[in-house]
């Protein structure tokens, strides 16, 4: 943002950080040519550079307090296909035998992929699971705030893949505990690109999220139950991205559209009525002839 904004106020004069008022900095954000979100972030940036202004006494007030934000549309809730899920997992096997796991790459890949699918659980809460996280074929998701704790059971193809899993630190199952919480998410990350290569699938690793809450809601579990096992503080924020889908109101949508469809009573009968009037038509214009 920094490496913008000093070009344009060379090109405009400007010489001090008093000069950048409200009015300045929005001509200075039309001359961006970025996405929705990069210039929702940049503005972030943009907000926070001021607001460090602010602190130092460089400035008495952040301009960019007065801008208004950059609408960002919602991203639709894309969950993976069936055949996309086959075609990820078929990748597994072929995944890239490299580093210090060796043939274990492949098995750890799997294990992380079925994790995510089947319990929901973001990329980074995944990839530093914790072992005794899993009791028995059920994954401890977090403590609820009435300090019931909340499970998610798990399909045992992946109970035993998890349980198959080798790794450096006895504690975790695909984390070395080793080194920063960032670096382990981007390791994943990159894998994840990989993967999804070799599986010719476009997608990202929020969108095993995305699967399991969608599939869950297609089979009819409740908005709040699919809310708890996400750990939403809300279940408005649940509902903001899977309203769509849930069974009952798809159930409800289909039936109201075929409210409007006409029944094979309802055309029978304009049939037969048409057919009656038919007849008695001809029947009138015979008897007239007969008369004439």
């Amino acid at each position: 943002m920094q490496k913008q904004l000093l070009p344009w106020c060379r090109s405009k004069g400007y010489l001090s950080l008093k000069q950048l008022t409200v009015d300045e900095l929005t001509q200075f954000r039309a001359t961006w040519s970025d996405s929705p979100i990069s210039k929702y972030k940049k503005q972030e940036r943009l907000k926070s550079f001021f607001h460090f202004c602010v602190a130092r006494e460089w400035v008495r007030s952040n301009p960019v307090l007065g801008i208004k934000p950059v609408k960002v549309p919602p991203s639709p809730t894309l969950p993976f296909e069936a055949e996309q899920m086959t075609a990820i997992l078929d990748a597994c096997d072929r995944y890239p035998i490299m580093g210090i796991y060796n043939h274990g790459n492949r098995q750890r890949t799997k294990a992380l992929t079925l994790l995510m699918r089947y319990s929901g659980l973001r990329i980074g809460d995944a990839v530093t699971c914790a072992r005794d996280r899993l009791v028995g074929s059920k994954l401890f998701l977090y403590q609820a705030k009435t300090g019931t704790p909340v499970y998610c059971p798990l399909p045992p193809v992946v109970v035993d893949a998890l349980s198959a899993v080798e790794g450096q630190n006895p504690k975790y199952f695909f984390w070395t505990g080793n080194g920063k919480h960032k670096s382990a998410l981007a390791d994943a990350q990159r894998s994840f690109r990989k993967l999804f290569e070799l599986a010719e699938v476009d997608g990202h690793p929020h969108m095993f999220r995305d699967t399991f809450a969608v599939e869950l809601l297609k089979n009819g579990v409740s908005l709040e139950t699919v809310s708890m096992l996400l750990g939403h503080a809300s279940i408005k924020v649940t509902e903001k991205h899977y309203k769509p889908w849930v069974k009952t109101l798809q159930d409800k949508l289909e039936a109201d559209a075929m409210k409007g469809w006409p029944t094979t009573t309802r055309i029978s009968k304009r049939r037969t009525g048409a057919v009656v009037a038919a007849r008695r038509r001809r029947a009138a214009s015979t008897s007239r002839l007969n008369v004439h």
